[in-house]
C-alpha cells in the first residue's frame, strides 16, 4: 500500500467492473466518500491492490477471491473496515485517519458494486452495512479483473557478451570467490557472506574523487534491494516487481551497457513488505532467481532464455521468494519469506541443472509450540544463508513466529525462530541452532543474513558465526556448536520498557519492529575484525489488536505504528569489534538505514542513505569521506568489482517500500576519474 496515482471516475467502471445483484443493496456510505477514498487508495494502496482492484503484491479486492474473503470473514462493512484498519497500509498499519479508512471502504464497496445512499460510513455504523452473499457475477465486458495465468517470459538481446566473457561459474570458482579480486561471484561475495572485497585500487585516500561511469535505468520503479552478481565483466541483476513483471538484466560491468533482458510475468502473489527481489545467484553457465509467487527460474547465462522452471511453495496461502539464492556442489539453496501469514518456513535445496527437489527442512518445531500451532508458526528463513565447506554447514537466520505480535496462542519458546540454525548442507539435517529471542512477540526476527568470520576467545582462534539482530545486538556464536560465544553491546537506542508485552491501549518501546537491523546484510573486514551493520531507531507503539485465523490472510496478532511525533527516528552506521563485542564507532543519520555494507581492502565501508546519498567511510575510524546522491533511495547493498584492472563500485538505488523511500530505477556505476575503460 503506497504511492500510485490515479483517479476514480466513469471510465475506472467501464473496464471489468463486477456488479453484484439486488442483494448488494448498499446506501451506507455516500458519494462524497467514494470520491475522497479513490484519491486515499490511489496514494496509499493501488501499487500492492492494482489501480483497478485486481490484485499484485497484495490480494485482489474484487473477483472471485475477493467474495470467498467476504462471505467467510468480513460478512459486514464493520468487519473488512477493522481488519483494513489494524494491518493496512501493510508499510505503515494504523497510520490513516478513521475518516480515510472508511472512505477506502466506501471506494473497495462502491467498485463492487454497492450503491452509495445518504448515510456517511463510520466506524461505529459499519457493522450495519451487512456485505455476506455476494455472488458470482460477470464484469460487464466480460473480463474478470483477475490474473488466471501469467504469459511466458519474454526475451530481448541487446549486444554481444564483451571480449567474449566465459560467464560459467564453476564450484572451485564459487569456493575461491575470497581470492578472486576481479569477481563478484554471489551475493555475499564469498559462502561466508562477509561482503569484503581485497581490492586496494579505490582507498580512503583518493575515495572522494570516485565519479559515476553510467547510471543504468531499468524501467522498473520499485522499491530496490537487488545485489548485482559480476563475472568477467559481465553483471547480472534482477529488478523488483512492478505490474506483475520483473526483469533478469545482463549489463557490461565497465559501462552499463545492455546485454540481454529478461522479463518474467507473474501470477497472483502475496507480500507484506514491498514487491522485491534481492538479487540473482549464477553457475554452470545459468542465473537462477525467485519469484514472488514462488517459482524457481534458470536462465541461460549467455542468452538469457529460460532453461528451466519449478514451483517451490503455493503464493495462495501467504508463501512469496525474496532472497538471493546459494549455489553449493549442484544444488540451488532456498528459503521463503511469507512470516506475516499463517503459515510455516523450511529451507530447500534443488538439483541445479533440472530443478528437481533434493530436500526441504521445516522451521517450525512440534515440541515448542502448544497444541499444533507449529503448522501455522512462521519462522521463515528470507535472506541468503552463509555456507561453511571445511564443516558442511549451511548457516542461516529465521524469522519471527506467527502471529508475529501475539503468542497466546502458541505458548512455548517456539523454535527455530529468531534463531541462528546450521544444518548439513548436503542433507538438510539440523545440526544445532541458537536463539537469539525465545518466544518473540515484538517481532525481532533474526533476518539480517549471517555472516561467517574467525574471532579470538580467551586465546584461541574460533571459527563463528555472527547475525546482527532487529533485537539490537550483534550475536556471535561458535559455528561448530552454536554455542553463544558474545554478544555485542547494544548498536541501537533501547527503552527502559524493552521487552514489555503488548497492550489493548499500547505500549512505546524501542527498537521498534523493524529493529535493529533489518535485512540489510553487514560487511566483516579481516583487516579490522569489525562487522559492519546498518541499524536504525524507530519509537514503535505496540498494540494488542488480536484476529481470527484465516487462511491466505494476514495474521500479526497486534499492530505496531512509528510514534514520529517527538519520537525517535534515526539510522545508524555501525562498526562493532567482532573480537570484543565492543562499538568501535557510530556514524549517525537522519533516517533510518536499511540496504547493505560493503568493505575493501583499501579500508573504505560503503553504504546508501534513504534519501539518495550513497556515502563511503573509512573503516578504521568511521570518518564520512564522500557522497554522491542517486536521486532516489539507495537501500540496497553495492558491490566492487575489477574489469582491465580497474575498479568499479556499483549499486542500486530505487527506494524502499518498507520505510517510504523515494522510489527510482536506476543501477549506478563508478570507479576513479583516472581510470578511463580501455
Amino acid at each position: 500500500m503506497i504511492l500510485r496515482v490515479v483517479g476514480f471516475s466513469a471510465a475506472m467502471l467501464s473496464i471489468g467492473l463486477l456488479v453484484f445483484p439486488s442483494d448488494a443493496a448498499g446506501g451506507g456510505f455516500t458519494s462524497a466518500q467514494v470520491a475522497s477514498g479513490a484519491s486515499t487508495y490511489a496514494a496509499r494502496c493501488s501499487q500492492c491492490h492494482g489501480a483497478q482492484l485486481q490484485g499484485g503484491a497484495g490480494p485482489a479486492l474484487a473477483g472471485p477471491s475477493f467474495r470467498a474473503s467476504i462471505n467467510a470473514s468480513y460478512t459486514d462493512a464493520g468487519k473488512l473496515y477493522d481488519f483494513t484498519r489494524k494491518q493496512m497500509p501493510a508499510n505503515a498499519p494504523g497510520s490513516l485517519t478513521p475518516k480515510q479508512y472508511a472512505e477506502v471502504v466506501a471506494f473497495v464497496l462502491a467498485h463492487n458494486g454497492f450503491s452509495p445512499g445518504g448515510t456517511t460510513l463510520t466506524a461505529q455504523n459499519a457493522s450495519a452495512l451487512h456485505l455476506a452473499g455476494m455472488a458470482a457475477a460477470t464484469p460487464a465486458n466480460g473480463v474478470s479483473l483477475e490474473i488466471q495465468r501469467a504469459a511466458p517470459p519474454t526475451h530481448q538481446v541487446f549486444g554481444p557478451m564483451p571480449n567474449n566473457a566465459n560467464v560459467t561459474i564453476t564450484d572451485d570458482m564459487l569456493a575461491g570467490a575470497a581470492s578472486d579480486a576481479n569477481n563478484w561471484l554471489m551475493g555475499g561475495h564469498t559462502f561466508a557472506n562477509d561482503r569484503y572485497s581485497p581490492l586496494t585500487q579505490v582507498t580512503s585516500d583518493n575515495v572522494g574523487s570516485l565519479t559515476p561511469v553510467a547510471i543504468v535505468q531499468t524501467g522498473m520503479t520499485a522499491s530496490f534491494e537487488a545485489t548485482p552478481v559480476v563475472v568477467n565483466g559481465v553483471m547480472y541483476l534482477s529488478t523488483p516487481v512492478v505490474n506483475s513483471q520483473m526483469k533478469i538484466l545482463a549489463l557490461n560491468a565497465a559501462t552499463g551497457a545492455r546485454i540481454w533482458e529478461t522479463t518474467y510475468n507473474l501470477t497472483p502473489f502475496k507480500i507484506c513488505c514491498g514487491p522485491v527481489n534481492r538479487g540473482v545467484a549464477v553457475a554452470y553457465g545459468k542465473v537462477y532467481f525467485l519469484t514472488l509467487d514462488d517459482h524457481l527460474v534458470a536462465l541461460d547465462a549467455a542468452t538469457g532464455e529460460v532453461t528451466w522452471e519449478t514451483k517451490v511453495a503455493d503464493a495462495t496461502t501467504g508463501y512469496s521468494e525474496t532472497m538471493t539464492p546459494t549455489i553449493y556442489k549442484g544444488s540451488v539453496i532456498i528459503g521463503s519469506a511469507g512470516g506475516e501469514w499463517a503459515i510455516r518456513g523450511f529451507v530447500a535445496a534443488y538439483d541445479a541443472a533440472t530443478g528437481k527437489q533434493r530436500w526441504r527442512w521445516w522451521s517450525t518445531d512440534p515440541a515448542t509450540y502448544s497444541g499444533t500451532s507449529w503448522k501455522s508458526g512462521g519462522a521463515f528463513v528470507w535472506t541468503t544463508p552463509a555456507i561453511d565447506p571445511q564443516l558442511g554447514l549451511l548457516i542461516f537466520s529465521s524469522g519471527n513466529p506467527n502471529p508475529d505480535l501475539s503468542g497466546i496462542h502458541r505458548l512455548g519458546d517456539n523454535l527455530y525462530s529468531d534463531s541462528i540454525v546450521a544444518l548439513d548442507v548436503d542433507t538438510g539435517k539440523l545440526k544445532w541452532y541458537y536463539q537469539e529471542v525465545k518466544h518473540d512477540v515484538w517481532d525481532y526476527d533474526a533476518t539480517s543474513p549471517v555472516v561467517l568470520f574467525d574471532v579470538t576467545a580467551n586465546g584461541a582462534t574460533i571459527p563463528a558465526a555472527g547475525e546482527a539482530g532487529k533485537v539490537g545486538w550483534f550475536f556471535i556464536v561458535d559455528r561448530r556448536t552454536g554455542q553463544l560465544i558474545r554478544k555485542s553491546d547494544p548498536y541501537v537506542a533501547f527503552s527502559k520498557n524493552v521487552f514489555s508485552m503488548p497492550t489493548k491501549t499500547g505500549v512505546e518501546m524501542l527498537p521498534g519492529a523493524n529493529g535493529g537491523a533489518e535485512w540489510s546484510p553487514p560487511a566483516w573486514s579481516p583487516k579490522t575484525h569489525f562487522a559492519y551493520v546498518l541499524a536504525m531507531d524507530q519509537l514503535m507503539n505496540f498494540t494488542t489488536q488480536p484476529e481470527k485465523n484465516e487462511p491466505g490472510q494476514l495474521r500479526l496478532g497486534s499492530a505496531f505504528i512509528n510514534v514520529k511525533k517527538n519520537g525517535l527516528q534515526d539510522g545508524r552506521f555501525v562498526a562493532i569489534d567482532t573480537d570484543t563485542g565492543k562499538v568501535a564507532w557510530t556514524a549517525m543519520t537522519a533516517q533510518p538505514l536499511i540496504g547493505g555494507a560493503l568493505v575493501t581492502g583499501g579500508n573504505v565501508a560503503f553504504m546508501g542513505e534513504g534519501d539518495g546519498d550513497f556515502d563511503a567511510f573509512d573503516a578504521t575510524t568511521g570518518k564520512k569521506l564522500w557522497s554522491y546522491n542517486l536521486g532516489a533511495g539507495v537501500n540496497a547493498p553495492p558491490v566492487t568489482y575489477q574489469v582491465d584492472g580497474q575498479q568499479y563500485v556499483a549499486v542500486a538505488a530505487g527506494g524502499n517500500f518498507q520505510l517510504t523511500y523515494p522510489l527510482g530505477d536506476a543501477v549506478a556505476i563508478f570507479k576513479l576519474p583516472s581510470a578511463a575503460p580501455k
